[in-house]
């Protein structure tokens, strides 16, 4: 289990080490992979799964040059660099997130070489929908709408579903 410093430090550390990345290949697109994973566990057996499930389809998308895997105790983290425009990017890692049987438990970051995100919303995307409902997923999750135990509960479903 993790505290919220932890998560918060953790958090820290994947900006920083975005920022160098982005400063050591300049012109670069970055890709950042976590996995959704409400509660204090944040590495398990479910969670390594949908990161290894996420880290085929990115790298059959983008290839795995320049590939760093960070298995942490805050969770798994990846990060890609790619030639691509951070809007073609974007566009590709959208559509895995909503066409990949677990890819609405990705989540994949895209920053263009400013470092700066690329929002689903400057592709013209609606923002992504709640687990459980047809929300949007920041909204429910602001509103403590799911319990954890629901939320976990549909995670093993679409896990199931998959293996």
């Amino acid at each position: 289990m993790i505290t919220l410093e932890e998560l918060l430090a953790a958090r820290d550390n994947r900006q920083r080490t975005q920022r160098e990345l982005l400063r050591q290949h300049p012109g670069h697109t970055l890709l950042c992979l976590t996995v959704v994973m409400p509660g204090a566990v944040k590495r398990n057996r479910q969670s390594l799964l949908i990161a290894q499930a996420a880290l085929c389809a990115l790298t059959a998308r983008f290839g795995s040059a320049g590939l760093q895997l960070c298995d942490l105790p805050t969770g798994f983290e990846a990060y890609l660099l790619t030639p691509t425009s951070p809007l073609e990017a974007k566009r590709a890692v959208c559509r895995i997130e909503e066409e990949h049987p677990l890819g609405r438990l990705f989540d994949i970051d895209v920053l263009g070489a400013d470092g700066i995100p690329v929002s689903r919303e400057s592709l013209g995307l609606p923002p992504r929908r709640c687990l459980l409902c047809e929300q949007p997923a920041r909204w429910c999750m602001r509103a403590h709408s799911h319990s954890q135990e629901q939320i976990l509960a549909r995670i093993d479903q679409l896990i199931d579903a998959y293996v």
